[in-house]
């Protein structure tokens, strides 16, 4: 039986579905012209479209990539205004920032994804989360957190130190330094690392041979080596706390509007203690 993609479509909206080959479900993140950042409603789909996925017995296994030549560039601008004036907004973001993780962490399913060109913040997440990334050899992955003035939330902390050792999970989240994919494979952070053409076609590769795999022994095996992430559930939720906290300082708005208008940040907020 083929994917039901009208259904994903017309319940993740802003997500775009294919079925390049049977069970193969590709999920496209798209928003032209501003590097498929995730506004309200696409981060909204991000962080639910997991649990559908994870009980579609159609589906054997996802795909996950940008639309064009760039993956994400992490939340928009406007979401982010949005969170740091509106309480409401900052609870629901916040919910949905961890369910993003958690669920993609309790999928069953395998996730492969396919990082060119950018991938940063929420965009960077469902890349590293996935089960298997494959990265261009120029794409340039940033967690940027801190460079927008609050923690590094997210993902990194759960998952950063376990792929590339905390020596260099501090250096670059605390340092905000772009890493290459080469550079990202050269420490851990991905998998497997291609030039840029070959991303795509590599990573239906990796998807065709799960989807003709043993799922019981595919999932079993995901589930098992998620138990690491699980067991770093509560450093995650520290910092998704701490993240969201920051949001409501003066840091945030600095950071943003620093972002916004391409110049370095004048941080001036007190620091704890």
């Amino acid at each position: 039986m083929p994917i039901d993609v009208t259904r994903y479509r017309a319940e993740f909206g802003s997500l775009a579905f294919e079925e390049p080959e049977p069970h193969i479900l590709e999920v496209v993140i798209g928003n032209p012209g501003r590097l498929n950042a995730a506004d309200a409603a696409m981060h909204g789909d991000l962080s639910s479209v997991w649990r559908a996925i994870d009980t579609d017995s159609t589906v054997r296994v996802v795909l996950v990539r940008g639309a064009g030549a760039h993956f994400s560039s992490g939340g928009d601008f406007a979401l982010i205004e949005r969170m740091i004036e509106d309480e409401a907004t900052l609870i629901r973001v916040w919910k949905e920032a961890s369910d993003l993780v958690y669920n993609l962490v309790n999928c069953s399913k395998p996730v492969v994804s396919a990082i060119r060109g950018t991938a940063v913040g929420a965009g960077l997440a469902v890349a590293l989360l996935a089960d298997v990334s494959i990265a261009a050899s120029n794409a340039r992955l940033l967690d940027g957190h801190t460079r927008l003035g609050v923690a590094a939330g997210d993902h990194a902390v759960i998952i950063w130190p376990l792929l590339c050792g905390l020596a260099k999970a501090r250096y670059y989240l605390l340092t905000n330094k772009p890493l290459t994919g080469a550079e990202a494979e050269r420490i851990g952070l991905v998998g497997v690392c291609v030039e840029d053409e070959a991303v795509l076609s590599t990573a239906l590769e990796v998807c065709r041979g799960l989807a003709a795999g043993s799922a019981s022994a595919i999932r079993f095996t995901k589930h098992a080596l998620n138990n690491w992430l699980r067991t770093a559930g509560p450093s995650f939720d520290a910092s998704l706390a701490l993240e969201f906290l920051g949001f409501r300082l003066g840091d945030a708005r600095e950071g943003l509007d620093a972002v916004r208008s391409k110049r370095p940040p004048d941080f001036r907020g007190p620091g704890p203690g």
